[in-house]
């Protein structure tokens, strides 16, 4: 199932990269026939777009890997790579493009509408097809990529809105109107799910997990008397990580510490958690992890009392 996941995921990139190769080649030329320097200029934004779907897609491809002595939990995480790099790229694109909006919201420029009217059409359905196919995926990469190809047929919307405003009344500072407000707009999503990969590079607790709840409830169990070291982070935003050490109570039997491992483990099979490690201790009996804690408080204590001024 995780295979066929990957699978299509790759699937879907791959189909998205060679879409825009192909139109950004298409977009070169037809920037130098309308002799229109504001095609040409997303051209060289396409161009960047593409060389980052073609990283999304070997990330993406390469995170279908099993795991190995070196890569433990596999080589799921290099997909969040793809998505961060094309989020980057995207950012920067869409900033270059805002740039060169106001400037020709200060100074509008004449354009050839016609021949703008011909390649926003074909823009549109190009990019339009990628999203289709992109949109189907689950993965923070494909949201990335999904909002970069939306952002690409926004934008083609607005040249062909603007370029047929253009073609019937002389209105030039239409085109940059749009292009600032499409940015604007593209700019906040991609945040929103650029924030997203962050939140799981740096190992916080998945944001559709109630981690306080699920602590109460094991800690209600039968024989349960309390849980240290719960630790909760997901590996690429959908298959989440989750370790605790439950201390039972002396008297607990074999079959108790099962039924209670099988319990949390059920529960938080409900959340998409695939890595679950339960370590338990009996009441009184020591924790190597709690004891390096305390350890290393009281050695800081030391440290900061032997710093004091006499």
């Amino acid at each position: 199932m995780s295979h066929n996941h990957h699978h299509s995921s790759s699937d879907n990139l791959k189909v998205a990269f060679f879409l825009n190769l192909v139109f950004t080649i298409i977009e070169i030329f037809g920037g130098i026939f309308t002799n229109s320097i504001a095609i040409l200029t997303d051209a060289l934004h396409d161009a960047g777009d593409t060389a980052s779907l073609g990283l999304a897609w070997y990330f993406e491809k390469l995170s279908g890997r099993g795991p190995n002595h070196k890569h433990t939990y596999g080589f799921v995480r290099f997909r969040l790579l793809g998505g961060l790099i094309t989020g980057i790229v995207l950012i920067a694109g869409l900033s270059f493009i805002f740039w060169n909006a106001i400037g020709r919201l200060m100074a509008p420029e004449p354009v050839n509408a016609p021949g703008m009217m011909a390649l926003a059409v074909l823009g549109i359905l190009v990019n339009g097809a990628a999203v289709l196919r992109v949109k189907k995926g689950s993965s923070l990469t494909e949201k990335v990529v999904s909002w970069h190809l939306i952002e690409d047929t926004l934008g083609w919307a607005a040249v062909l809105i603007g370029a047929g405003i253009m073609f019937v009344w002389d209105l030039p500072i239409i085109d940059p109107i749009l292009s600032i407000g499409i940015s604007l707009f593209v700019l906040w999503n991609v945040g929103r799910n650029l924030k997203k990969v962050t939140l799981v590079f740096l190992q916080t607790t998945p944001d559709t997990f109630d981690f306080a709840s699920l602590e109460e409830a094991i800690r209600s169990l039968p024989g349960v008397t309390s849980t240290h070291h719960s630790h909760s982070w997901s590996l690429d935003g959908e298959s989440h990580v989750f370790t605790t050490h439950l201390i039972m109570q002396r008297e607990s039997s074999r079959d108790d510490i099962v039924q209670v491992k099988s319990i949390v483990s059920n529960l938080l099979s409900e959340h998409g958690f695939t890595h679950v490690t339960i370590e338990v201790e009996l009441e009184g009996e020591s924790c190597l992890l709690v004891d390096e804690f305390f350890q290393d408080l009281k050695n800081q204590a030391t440290k900061t009392t032997n710093h004091e001024p006499n």
